[in-house]
């Protein structure tokens, strides 16, 4: 083969989209829309006086977000090193203007949004990617003392405990874990020593501890998942009915648009319990598909990470993959009433514009330094 032919082979490799990663997250999307009309349908129809509300929106936002992918799939990883700073300051400003009467919205005693007219946008999310790239970035100028105490931990932990402080402040305690866990495991996989990882979270425990105890409705949350059926009416409401979904589903599910628990008895059956909602109506077979479709994105992002062509891109792939991973995993453990519940959408398949969004960026970037490393290995 000539150098000609050669060069001509590998530009199309480089520009081609990673079927084993795409494939998986078109279905969930489109799944996704589905179930969001399914589950929503009710309570749009008594809300705003169309059943299709929610599904119009999460339309645009899948658009929007195919839209977000392509791009970031085409705009080169290594040029995030030059926005890890500028990321950091909007991001910190983004939840400052949160508490700006005007600015912030609330929903169920949290103020968590920024209202911007025709749709809400969630700081929260963006603030992953952020902190992120951030890590990513600093990790890999920092390779050679990323041991040191003062170069690995110090400067790392002070970002994380001023996201932290703003995000508890809205209060979402789950975003705070979650944030506090990406950073751990990158820093890990960075080669930061154990023990200097082990220290911090000695030191966070009993302010996580007070944290949980603090707040009455976390406390109430804790207690009533240990317990659900004696708080079958309160705190074990979300839980035993979610449980119940399942449980009705049995292996092939009621059919379709046959679900009984989204007619208002789950809570935000399209947002946080639309795992449930999949449970009732698609039964045990619909979740063992959908269960493989993440399980093939897990795989794919940490592929994409450990055959990445330079660090700044593994590491970048692996804290999209724990983001991920997490939230899946945190989602599908509420619905299944193995975690408390947790105010978090379920990547590619809830109705949420701004977690729609910034996961199909995430998918885009990962499909990036897949290519970037693919064009190097195919010269």
């Amino acid at each position: 083969m000539d150098k000609k032919t050669t060069n001509k082979k590998n530009m199309r490799h480089g520009s081609a989209y990673d079927i084993k990663l795409l494939f998986p997250v078109l279905v969930l999307v489109g799944v996704g829309l589905i179930m969001v009309y399914s589950a929503s349908f009710t309570i749009a129809l008594s809300k705003f006086g169309t059943d299709y509300y929610f599904l119009k929106k999460q339309a645009f936002f899948a658009l929007a977000g195919i839209m977000l992918m392509v791009a970031c799939k085409h705009f080169p990883y290594r040029f995030y090193r030059y926005f890890a700073y500028p990321f950091i300051i909007i991001a910190l400003a983004m939840l400052v203007a949160i508490h700006i009467k005007g600015l912030g919205y609330s929903a169920n005693g949290a103020k968590r949004w920024l209202d911007l007219g025709y749709f809400t946008f969630q700081p929260s999310e963006f603030v992953k990617f952020s902190l992120i790239i951030y890590l990513a970035y600093s990790m890999n100028k920092k390779r050679e003392a990323i041991k040191k105490f003062s170069v690995g931990i110090i400067p790392h932990s002070i970002i994380l405990i001023i996201f932290a402080l703003l995000i508890y402040s809205q209060p979402d305690f789950g975003t705070v874990l979650i944030l506090c866990i990406i950073t751990w495991t990158m820093l890990f996989v960075g080669g930061a020593r154990i023990w200097h990882l082990l220290l911090p979270l000695i030191v966070a425990a009993p302010f996580l501890f007070f944290f949980m105890i603090n707040s009455e409705y976390r406390l109430k949350r804790l207690i009533s998942f240990l317990d659900p059926w004696r708080y079958a009416a309160d705190g074990g409401y979300q839980i035993i009915h979610s449980l119940m979904a399942f449980g009705s589903g049995g292996i092939r599910g009621a059919g379709l648009g046959k679900g009984y628990q989204k007619l208002f008895y789950l809570p935000e059956p399209h947002t946080d319990f639309i795992f449930s909602v999949v449970g009732e109506e698609l039964g045990l077979l619909g979740v063992i598909v959908i269960l493989g479709l993440y399980t093939l994105i897990i795989w794919r992002g940490t592929s994409i990470a450990k055959n990445a062509d330079d660090a700044f891109g593994a590491f970048i792939a692996v804290g999209i993959t724990i983001a991920l991973g997490l939230q899946i995993c945190i989602n599908i453990g509420v619905g299944l009433g193995l975690l408390p519940a947790k105010g978090l959408t379920l990547p590619f398949l809830s109705y949420g514009g701004t977690s729609l969004l910034l996961s199909m960026a995430y998918i885009g970037v990962l499909m990036n330094i897949n290519n970037s490393g693919s064009k190097v290995e195919a010269k």
